[in-house]
C-alpha cells in the first residue's frame, strides 16, 4: 500500500475511538499494568499519545511545509506523560487525546498537502532528513503499534493464568 493522506486520515480518526472503546470504564488494574520493568501501561500509552498530539505530527509537519531556512524538528521527549499529573482519570486522557487529534486533523486537511509538498524535508535530531510523507505515514504506524501495545500488555496480565492455551495465544510471546 502507498501513502495516501484520506486512508491515513482514516486510521488516525478512528484510534481515538478505539482506545476510547478499549479502555473506558476499565479497572486501575487493567489501565496502570505494565509488562514490568519500565515498560508503560496503557495508561501512560495515552499520555504518550496526548504528547504526540501537542507537539510532534503537526508542528513538525509545518515545519517541513514552512519557508523557514531551519527546518530542524524539536527533539521529541517519548516519556514527557511521566511528567505529568498521574491522578488524572482515564476519560480525562481520552477527551484529552480525542480533542487534540480532531483538532490535528482538521490542520491536516486544510493544509491541501500535494504530492510535491509530501516530498518536502525536514530534519529529525536522530534520524536526519526526513519528508512529509515519511512523517505522516509514521503518525499512522505509531497510532497502530501503540493500540498493538496496549493490546499486548494487558493480555500478559492474565499470562499466567491460561494456562496450557499459552501455547495457542502468540500475543504472549511477544
Amino acid at each position: 500500500m502507498t501513502f495516501d493522506i484520506d486512508t491515513s486520515i482514516e486510521v488516525l480518526s478512528r484510534t481515538p475511538l478505539v482506545l476510547e472503546h478499549m479502555l473506558l470504564g476499565l479497572s486501575p488494574e487493567w489501565l496502570r499494568s505494565n509488562e514490568g520493568g519500565n515498560t508503560w501501561s496503557p495508561y501512560d500509552v495515552v499520555g504518550h499519545l496526548i504528547h504526540g498530539e501537542k507537539t510532534d505530527w503537526i508542528p513538525r509537519a509545518e515545519i517541513i511545509l514552512s519557508h523557514s531556512d531551519s527546518k530542524t524538528f524539536t527533539p521529541f521527549d517519548r516519556f514527557a506523560q511521566s511528567g505529568e499529573d498521574q491522578t488524572r482519570p482515564i476519560q480525562v486522557l481520552l477527551d484529552e487525546f480525542k480533542a487534540l487529534r480532531v483538532k490535528n486533523l482538521e490542520k491536516l486537511r486544510s493544509l491541501q498537502i500535494n504530492d510535491v509538498q509530501l516530498l518536502q524535508r525536514g530534519v529529525h535530531p536522530e534520524l536526519g532528513e526526513v519528508n512529509l510523507k515519511e512523517l505522516l505515514s509514521t503518525w499512522v504506524v505509531h497510532d497502530l503499534g501503540h493500540i498493538s501495545q496496549i493490546s499486548r500488555v494487558m493480555a500478559k496480565q492474565y499470562g499466567d493464568e491460561v494456562g496450557p492455551w499459552t501455547a495457542y495465544l502468540g500475543i504472549l510471546k511477544q
